[in-house]
């Protein structure tokens, strides 16, 4: 869910500033125009996102959408873009896109060079309603597999080891007791 909301406010951030739209093209979350250059952008939550099959999909997915990109118009520029929300790759360069984490990939599609700071207080407000509910089902949950330990492998408060042993490891027909 953090990555979803990560890519949301990315969408919209480029949205406001350079009319960035969410992709059709499968495997591409983000295009749009910049200084005469049409940019398709994959956005991930952080640079090891994945293994080396899932680039080469990436990859795919890149090519497949310039070409499309490209049939409307030849003389397209198309540059294609893994974007991570956070971290660090010095060396942006992969050779058919380019990886831009943290910092520069919010400065790219915002064009504000402090924009990775400017989304930290929306960021804390979310993380801290979903660490909330997470917290509240997590201590329902504990609380309902306590009770449920209690009233079937506890005598007076006191676990019977026993029928326990039996449950987790005796025959299908012992666990009746």
């Amino acid at each position: 869910m953090f990555g979803e909301f990560l890519e949301t406010l990315a969408i919209y951030i480029c949205g406001m500033i350079y009319g960035g739209v969410k992709s059709s093209s499968p495997g591409i979350d983000l295009e749009f125009n910049k200084e005469n250059k049409r940019y398709i952008v994959s956005i991930k939550s952080g640079p090891n996102w994945g293994n080396s099959r899932q680039t080469a999909k990436m990859i795919d997915d890149f090519n497949r959408a310039a070409r499309i990109i490209r049939s409307n118009n030849k003389e397209t520029t198309v540059i294609a873009i893994n974007g991570c929300c956070y971290g660090k790759d010095d060396k942006p360069d992969k050779g058919s896109y380019y990886k831009l984490c943290g910092q520069r990939f919010w400065e790219f599609i915002s064009g504000d060079e402090e924009m990775y700071t400017k989304i930290i207080i929306p960021l804390s407000y979310k993380t801290k309603e979903k660490n909330d509910n997470f917290y509240a089902e997590y201590a329902k949950l504990i609380n309902s597999f306590t009770a449920e330990f209690i009233q079937d492998f506890c005598d007076k408060g006191i676990i019977n080891w026993n029928k326990l042993l039996k449950f987790n490891s005796g025959k299908a027909d012992s666990n009746k007791s």
